[in-house]
């Protein structure tokens, strides 16, 4: 498989480590966590193989083309439509959260709409530029932070503020059965090889996914599923972590560096995770914008012989971002965020029904 593939996994197990999905997880510690996070290791790397292997079927094309040419047309554009709001709330729920990250733990002076302004102001511009710019701007950003990343995640595991015992104390609640929103919320680490419904188009010859590509999608993504998890609890206590809204920003607030530029690993961390961060909603946004496109053209809206659609999309991603911002609470997003990736799980039926039907249409 190219490289460029395993960027777009890695960018979304990296990204929601700091998200939504560590707040449920904690949430239903008590409740079959560990068994949730089993079966969706399971069920991630299921899913994550079928969908690489349906793309693959058919080098160079996305999911508008593949709709278009095997459903009929008023199908194709709602199933296509559906996706590109998905692709939109998943990046806007990254994109809120981080805002909010913003305003508490660095910019509590700053109005909340000024920090989300800034963030669009950037986004409008990387969400505009073609796909392989977009994978480029994706493969410098992880070079640059996987490695401090790494660090601070070994330091997370050797510093003296880890106590076994409250991990221990977890393995407790392992007979638990597990829940479904933590199942659909730890699954949803392991998804983000689902952006190949854009960005199959520049892989042109067919790709392969063997065994080995797996063993290491699998390895990596159990161990950030068992860091993010695990982690919080050990350093926060097992009790104490359920009332934290962000475990990982306050877990990273008790590491230090003592021989680094900067002391205090929170700091360093929150701007780490802002540029992964920055990436995820790049990416969704991108796929949304590019699924748009692909449905609904207008030949007519134009300024200097430079077709505006795009921008009037664009325009319309910024704009609900300003108004959810403004309407939300951090408690009110995670509660909307469990309802999306309940929505996002049980949507895979639909999903897979659909790549099945495509290849069935293709082979007659």
């Amino acid at each position: 498989m190219s490289r460029y593939f395993f960027y777009l996994v890695f960018v979304n197990m990296v990204a929601n480590v700091v998200a939504s999905v560590p707040r449920i997880l904690m949430g239903y510690r008590k409740e079959g966590a560990i068994i949730s996070i089993i079966v969706s290791f399971c069920s991630g790397l299921i899913f994550c193989y079928i969908v690489t292997r349906f793309f693959n079927s058919f080098p160079g094309k996305g999911l508008p083309e593949l709709t278009k040419k095997y459903l009929p047309r008023w199908i194709s554009f709602i199933i296509v439509f559906t996706f590109a709001f998905t692709w939109y709330i998943a990046g806007l729920i990254t994109l809120i959260t981080f805002s909010f990250l913003l305003k508490r733990f660095l910019t509590p002076d700053m109005p909340l709409l000024l920090i989300t302004s800034i963030f669009l102001l950037f986004l409008s511009y990387g969400i505009l530029m073609n796909s392989k710019s977009v994978l480029y701007t994706i493969e410098f950003v992880l070079l640059c932070c996987l490695p401090v990343i790494f660090v601070i995640t070994l330091k997370a595991y050797t510093t003296s503020a880890l106590k076994w015992d409250f991990i221990r104390e977890s393995f407790m609640y392992i007979h638990h059965p597990p829940s479904f929103t933590a199942i659909a919320a730890s699954t949803y680490l392991l998804l983000g090889g689902f952006n190949l419904i854009i960005f199959n188009r520049l892989f042109k010859e067919k790709q392969q996914i063997n065994w080995k590509n797996m063993i290491f999608i699998g390895f990596t993504g159990g161990s950030i599923l068992a860091t993010t998890y695990f982690i919080p609890i050990g350093v926060l206590g097992f009790d104490a972590v359920g009332d934290i809204i962000y475990p990982w920003i306050i877990t990273s607030d008790a590491l230090r560096l003592e021989f680094f530029i900067i002391d205090r690993v929170l700091y360093i961390f929150l701007l780490l995770y802002l540029a992964i961060s920055f990436v995820s909603v790049l990416i969704h946004w991108h796929v949304a914008l590019e699924l748009l496109k692909s449905i609904m053209w207008f030949k007519h809206i134009k300024w200097k012989k430079q077709n505006l659609t795009p921008y009037l999309f664009t325009g319309l991603f910024c704009l609900g971002s300003l108004k959810a911002v403004t309407y939300l609470t951090e408690y009110q997003l995670l509660e909307y965020a469990g309802y999306f990736l309940n929505y996002l799980f049980c949507s895979f039926a639909v999903m897979f029904g659909l790549f099945l039907f495509i290849k069935r249409r293709a082979k007659v």
